[in-house]
């Protein structure tokens, strides 16, 4: 699929074969998705424009690369995001954080969204959001039109999972924002859900039902 890139480093199949287990905890879930935001972050990251900067050495001055620009924004889709969040602020503790709340009207399967909080500057920054599925895309298209209202211009979307479906309908709405994900998987069922996915991401990072 054009704009979409799956990052199927043998470490990211290998850990999300153990978080698709339904036996696995919530602590071995919450920490494989961690872990596995380190990986792709990488990916996600991998273009990133440097410039050289002055610095001395304990030996020497010299001229070394560092990220140019603005620090970069990761917008989480809460509640779920927050577990690939946490994994990126590992790697780029300075970045900035957008929180984007909504939930998924079961019934409707429309997102409904209850909170919006991000840096300012949006069209000066590289933004990364963040959700552990893309499954009817709802949520995600949203999120992207409420930071594209807020003057965003340069996005990335970051997930774990992803469903043909989803992609399709991500694709269509925002065809300027690349999608990175570890995995499409094969559909959606009747509710929703990506098949054969892993569950509600939030509910087995959190023990919720």
């Amino acid at each position: 699929m054009n704009n979409v890139t799956v990052v199927d480093h043998p470490l990211i199949q290998h850990k999300l074969t153990i978080m698709r287990n339904k036996e696995t905890s919530i602590a071995g879930f919450r920490r494989l998705l961690r872990e596995i935001a380190h990986l792709l972050c990488y990916e996600v990251t991998r273009d990133l424009e440097l410039e050289m900067i002055p610095i001395e050495t304990p030996m020497s001055e010299m001229m070394a690369p560092a990220i140019k620009g603005k620090k970069l924004v990761f917008a989480s889709i809460l509640r779920a995001g927050n577990g690939l969040l946490e994994g990126m602020l590992d790697l780029v503790p300075a970045a900035r954080v957008a929180h984007i709340g909504m939930y998924r009207d079961h019934a409707t399967l429309e997102p409904v969204e209850y909170y919006f909080k991000a840096p300012s500057n949006l069209q000066d920054r590289l933004i990364i959001v963040v959700d552990p599925m893309l499954a009817t895309a709802n949520s995600a298209t949203a999120a992207i039109d409420k930071l594209k209202e807020r003057g965003a211009n340069n996005i990335r979307f970051l997930c774990l999972l992803a469903a043909p479906e989803g992609v399709a309908r991500f694709t269509e709405a925002h065809p300027d924002v690349p999608v990175f994900t570890a995995s499409i998987d094969s559909h959606l069922n009747e509710l929703g859900y990506i098949m054969p996915g892993l569950g509600d991401a939030g509910d087995r990072m959190y023990g919720t039902k």
